[in-house]
């Protein structure tokens, strides 16, 4: 899945700075569910199913990605949103590689869908290993901005 299919721009949070990874996924369910890309009456539902995953284990990758996400029954279409951590400082993950996460995508996948959820993973992690890419989201100043560095990093990869 092409990820500017995946991320409209308003689902790009530059600038986000929440307290702790706990925050960071609540903040996010939250944004989806007040856009309408999560229905009102499955945001709990989505939120607990991908704070239950995470503590069960982390989902911070390396190169300060961080990708918390759960399969959840009930829900009709991928749901996804980024929080760019512009601090240098990043945000506590409990990465695999011990560093700070700076890209934090969320995603709630619907549970019928196996296949998508697996391919959904591997193309974000495809696409955000690239050091370029994870240089132009960091450094974008708007989500307009952090989705044509998306739509760059995909296009360098056709």
């Amino acid at each position: 899945m092409r990820l500017t299919e995946l991320f409209a721009a308003p689902d790009l949070i530059v600038d986000f700075a929440p307290a702790d990874k706990w925050e960071a996924i609540r903040i996010l369910v939250e944004h989806l569910t007040e856009r309408g890309t999560i229905p009102p009456d499955q945001g709990e539902t989505v939120l607990e199913a991908i704070l239950s995953r995470e503590r069960s284990m982390s989902t911070g990758m390396e190169e300060g990605i961080a990708i918390p996400h759960a399969a959840v029954d009930d829900i009709d279409v991928v749901a996804a949103a980024m929080g760019i951590v512009r601090s240098t400082e990043g945000l506590a993950f409990e990465s695999i590689d011990g560093r700070p996460a700076r890209l934090v995508v969320l995603l709630a996948i619907p549970r019928r869908q196996k296949l998508l959820h697996i391919r959904t993973l591997a193309d974000v992690a495809r696409l955000l290993g690239r050091e370029s890419v994870r240089t132009a989201l960091t450094a974008a100043g708007t989500s307009e901005e952090a989705w044509r560095a998306l739509a760059e990093g995909e296009a360098a990869t056709a």
